[in-house]
């Protein structure tokens, strides 16, 4: 069983979807990733090496969301789980992307789309 390191409500702005002015004006979107990790190593040797460094992957999922537009949500979900698993420490991901301002005309509060990813 893997244990588990969460980073939760990384805020980006990109200009992902499918509608023009979602790709001219963009809009913030908030990311949730969670981690699979063995820490067993990392805390007996008290060493960041034998981990997930959760900084370093939180800048990469913030570039991941302001990078290259995406028509849906579920692609740039995949391309941060995609991301998150070239750190060797991380087994495996789940990445919920929440677009609080999707251009829905009926009241709402949040979509999401949440995604679990493995090494094999």
């Amino acid at each position: 069983m893997l244990d588990r390191i969460a980073v939760k409500g990384l805020r980006a702005r990109g200009h992902h979807g499918v509608f023009p002015r979602e790709r001219e004006h963009g809009q913030t979107f908030v990311v949730d990733v969670v981690l699979g990790v063995d820490t067993r190593k990392a805390a007996s040797g008290d060493e960041l090496a034998a981990t997930a460094h959760y900084g370093v992957i939180a800048e990469e999922v913030v570039a991941v969301v302001t990078g290259d537009p995406v028509d849906l949500i579920e692609t740039l979900a995949q391309r941060i789980a995609d991301q998150c698993l070239t750190h060797a420490a991380v087994e495996e991901v789940e990445v919920t992307v929440h677009k609080p301002d999707a251009p829905i005309t009926v009241p709402f509060d949040d979509v999401t789309i949440t995604i679990v990813r493995s090494r094999g």
